[in-house]
This record gives C-alpha cells, sequence and structure tokens, in this order.
C-alpha cells in the first residue's frame, strides 16, 4: 500500500517546475563581477528568479583605496534601493559617484523556492 504512494509522490516531485526548485542566483550585475569600471553613479544585480523584497539584503562595501595598503572595510551608505516589476533586478542609486577602489556588493535574498541565498559580486573603480 505504501509504494503508491511513494510513487505518487516521486512523479509529483519529478514534474514540479525547475524555477521552483532553484535557488536565488545572480544572473549579471552592473557593474558586472570581476570588471573595472570609472565612478558609477549605480549598482545593479539581476536575479535568475523573482526575489522576496521584504528578505533581500545588500550591502555595498570598499574593500581597498590606492595609496591606502591597509585600508579596512569600509560600508558605503548613500543609496537608495529600487526593484523591477518583476522583481529580479534590484538597483542602488548612489547619492554620488563612488570613489576609486575595490568594492564587494554583498547580497542575501531568498527566492520562490523559500531558501535563503547569499554572495558576493566584485567590482574595481578606477
Amino acid at each position: 500500500m505504501r509504494i503508491p504512494a511513494l510513487l505518487a509522490a516521486a512523479l509529483l516531485a519529478l514534474g514540479a517546475p525547475a524555477a521552483l526548485s532553484a535557488h536565488v542566483s545572480v544572473a549579471s550585475s552592473a557593474p558586472a563581477e570581476g570588471s573595472t569600471v570609472k565612478a558609477p553613479k549605480t549598482v545593479s544585480i539581476a536575479f535568475n528568479t523573482p526575489v522576496d523584497q521584504a528578505s533581500a539584503a545588500v550591502s555595498i562595501v570598499m574593500t581597498a583605496m590606492p595609496g591606502m595598503p591597509n585600508h579596512g572595510e569600509m560600508l558605503m551608505r548613500n543609496y537608495t534601493t529600487s526593484w523591477s516589476q518583476d522583481r529580479q533586478t534590484m538597483t542602488l542609486k548612489l547619492a554620488g559617484a563612488l570613489p576609486k577602489g575595490t568594492y564587494e556588493v554583498r547580497w542575501k535574498a531568498t527566492g520562490q523556492d523559500g531558501h535563503a541565498v547569499s554572495g558576493v559580486v566584485n567590482f574595481k573603480v578606477a
């Protein structure tokens, strides 16, 4: 009697849409991962699936500054966050251009599968 129930559950799991079982990941970003750019005024992250905006978090951290070998991490705070209508792209509009240095955009998001995932996008400003 238990075999038909297990078989039915397995068939249902195999038929579940891939989008519902996929974890959130970065599809693209601007600035792009590992790129060198000049004084950006916006930073955006496009995810592979819609994101729960209430649980999403992001921070821009300057990790190095030219000419300062012992520069500690510096959290950048002067930006506003907006979302695309499809809830897949987060855009951070900076109050002013980022100064020269190395940056990490640290993010955390929950997708349709309910799992919280975090990651980092790195770039340099020249």
